[in-house]
């Protein structure tokens, strides 16, 4: 029925034109304006039909992909204005949709506020369908290059394009490498009949764009049917993709493969974590890939901006379209995201600094330093305790013997004894004082004639000195035992941390926090003008601190040389600091792998130290060219590697070469052996010269008090000196 009626249309058409062109018969005049006019209506009326058709043929490729249509941009200049009605977009049912009308002489390359309004809020609400019909080529393809530039235009998106030979000029070229979810509607001679054509993406594009022809349409009617938004990326037909890179621990390892004897020249081979996962990536989406380096690649790095506006290095190489994907560790951050296309994240990588290790020398500390200061304190106040509790118990029984021996209870007066009697209490008084005497001498020898000298006891049972004899008192033997286990303990405890000290090397000061960094004296570099920026930009004041003085290096060599000498920290992922460190430790390394090592230099490895804290967990990702359709694909591969876990294999068998590197390294050198030296002995020199010190100045004490006050005593008698000291006693 409808083609009946669209029949139907068109011989009314082409009779109502014959009827207004042709002139009337019998009549031998025809007037010239009635004859423009006719010509005139004729036109209107062809490109009427014309519009019709092509709006038949909008709403039939809009309702072929009606289902996965969530919103769509429609664009037109004053020329295809009408062919946007209401009945068209009551087609699309409840489908939203942003209606741009350009004007003739608007420069798209800059357009308005309006129009850059609308578009970037299309953008922003995912629009995935654009319908760009105008009559200008160039106007359009103007408004191509600013939606790529600035990404106004969503270019993973689904495109509908009048065919116009000024879209597929060499100029624009770079943009059907990006928007290649496009078709492009090309009518024959105004006949009515549309071919639908696309770019031949993944084939890439040479001097001339040939475009690819998918379908027919005339009449409302498909003739092939075929799918005209296919996903163009899933399989890309084993094309070449250029991949720049470069040598950076984990994600790119440069191997140098020397010549054979079949082979002349020296070959370059490429391994890493970013390999690996490009490698699947190759394989899940059929193409093959060209791994190179950018000019200048071990000084330039990452590149940086240069006066043209360009970059340099690895980033430039992206941007000017030169490379295809970018591997290198690239951090997703506003800095690249403003360049190129980032992947989703695979790892988030540990950005930390390496800093110089500092050899302390407190061998003077020794004695002092098997215990802490709360140890020692602790130490002190039991002996004050135990010193108090001995006296007081050494007091107490001194005062019962002489309570119960020395004072005898009063008796009541005796009446008078007789003869018998005083000679038994003489007797009895005789044999009383002598047991008296000798249990008078056996408490002062046990508390060693004076109670005040159980402090010395005590002192000298922590010493490990045994005591002349044991109390006779029990609760003073109590005290004795327990003291003495506790004193064992203590002795036992200094005695093993004193041989830990004297058998390990002297500790070492590191830094391992940001403020410590920020506080100290070290200058701090990095790879790059970004990650100045970065510090500077931090709301936290020790990363202002270090931004200030943060420099950047180009050579690395140069750099460990520095951190060697204890005057920079270098900041960088985790990995990266494990390989330097062990690269530049060792003493001689012949692996070809590493291209950046000179076997000249010779550092200890002591002097290098990685912050046990991270500076920021920073996700990682794969480059691409700013509005890559690769992106989306490889998005969803990048999930899948990374919920299988196959980065974290591919990071451990990549950081596996520098594990053994550093058992190898320390199997070779010559085991560290606990021999004392004389610098181990400084403890015990400082003791002695302490106490060397104190001696001489006691003894020059006693000679100035013999001199200046002694002699000059009027007591002083130099014959009979010990009559001098009787009278200080009296005194």
């Amino acid at each position: 029925m409808v083609m009946v009626t669209l029949r139907i249309g068109e011989v009314i058409s082409e009779t109502i034109v014959k009827l207004i062109t042709q002139r009337p018969s019998g009549v031998e005049t025809f007037h010239p304006a009635r004859a423009v006019l006719s010509k005139s209506m004729a036109e209107r009326w062809r490109e009427f039909d014309r519009l019709s058709k092509l709006k038949d043929l909008v709403s039939d490729i809009m309702n072929k992909t009606l289902d996965d249509l969530n919103c769509m941009v429609v664009l037109s200049d004053g020329f295809y204005q009408p062919l946007f009605t209401k009945e068209l977009y009551s087609r699309f049912h409840e489908v939203p949709y942003f209606k741009i009308r350009v004007g003739d002489n608007e420069d798209l390359l800059a357009p308005n506020y309006k129009t850059l309004a609308v578009l970037k809020e299309a953008r922003k609400s995912g629009c995935n369908t654009y319908i760009i019909v105008m009559a200008n080529g160039d106007q359009l393809g103007r408004l191509l290059k600013f939606g790529d530039r600035h990404r106004v235009l969503d270019t993973r998106a689904r495109y509908v394009f009048l065919f116009d030979f000024r879209l597929i000029q060499p100029g624009l070229h770079y943009i059907w490498k990006k928007i290649v979810n496009v078709i492009f509607l090309r009518e024959y001679a105004r006949s009515g009949r549309y071919e639908i054509i696309t770019t031949p993406f993944p084939v890439p594009i040479q001097e001339v764009l040939v475009p690819r022809r998918l379908d027919y349409w005339h009449h409302r009617k498909f003739q092939v049917n075929a799918d005209l938004f296919r996903d163009k990326t899933s399989n890309l037909m084993g094309q070449t993709l250029q991949v720049v890179t470069i040598q950076h621990v984990p994600a790119s390892i440069r191997t140098i493969i020397s010549p054979t004897d079949s082979t002349s020249s020296i070959a370059v081979k490429y391994s890493g974590l970013e390999l690996e996962i490009l490698r699947a990536l190759q394989n899940a989406m059929n193409f093959r890939i060209n791994v190179y380096e950018p000019p200048n690649s071990d000084i330039e790095k990452w590149g940086k901006k240069q006066l043209n506006g360009t970059y340099s290095g690895l980033l430039g190489e992206i941007e000017i379209g030169r490379a295809d994907i970018g591997l290198g560790d690239l951090h997703y951050t506003p800095y690249h995201l403003k360049l190129i296309d980032l992947s989703i994240p695979y790892i988030t990588q540990c950005l930390t600094f390496l800093t110089p290790e500092i050899e302390t020398d407190n061998s003077w500390q020794t004695l002092i330093l098997p215990f802490h200061l709360d140890m020692w304190i602790a130490i002190l106040i039991t002996i004050l305790l135990g010193g108090f509790l001995f006296y007081t118990l050494a007091t107490f029984h001194l005062y019962i013997e002489h309570k119960d021996f020395t004072k005898p209870p009063p008796t009541p007066k005796p009446k008078a004894p007789s003869k018998l009697s005083i000679a038994i209490n003489k007797y009895i008084k005789r044999k009383y004082s002598d047991i008296s005497e000798k249990l008078s001498n056996s408490i002062n020898e046990m508390l060693k004639e004076k109670p005040s000298t159980e402090g010395k006891s005590q002192v000298d049972m922590l010493l490990v000195v045994s005591l002349p004899k044991m109390p006779t008192g029990w609760a003073l033997r109590m005290l004795t035992g327990w003291w003495w286990l506790y004193c064992v303990l203590v002795v036992v405890a200094y005695r093993a941390s004193l041989t830990a000290i004297l058998a390990n090397p002297a500790p070492r000061v590191t830094i391992d926090t940001l403020d410590q960094l920020a506080k100290s004296s070290l200058k701090c570099s990095g790879w790059g003008q970004q990650v100045k920026e970065f510090f500077l930009t931090s709301l936290d004041i020790s990363g202002q601190k270090i931004g200030q003085r943060f420099e950047e290096v180009r050579d690395i060599e140069t750099v460990v040389k520095q951190i060697s000498n204890g005057n920079l920290a270098f900041y960088e992922n985790i990995y990266y600091l494990k390989y330097i460190s062990m690269k530049y430790s060792t003493k001689s390394n012949n692996d070809s792998r590493d291209t950046l090592i000179n076997s000249t230099m010779q550092t200890s490895m002591s002097s290098l130290h990685i912050m046990s804290s991270c500076i920021i967990n920073m996700p990682i990702s794969l480059g691409l060219q700013k509005n890559s359709p690769l992106k989306p694909r490889v998005d969803t591969f990048m999930q899948r590697v990374i919920e299988a876990g196959l980065v974290k294999k591919w990071l451990n068998d990549v950081m596996l070469d520098i594990t053994v590197t550093e058992t190898e390294a320390l199997s070779g050198n010559e085991e560290v052996k606990a021999l004392m030296d004389l610098k181990k002995l400084y403890g015990g020199i400082v003791v002695l010269i302490v106490g060397s010190g104190l001696s001489i100045l006691i003894l020059l004490g006693e000679l100035i008090h013999w001199y200046l006050v002694t002699k000059r005593s009027p007591h002083y008698d130099q014959y009979n000196v010990v009559k001098y000291y009787k009278t200080l006693r009296h005194y």
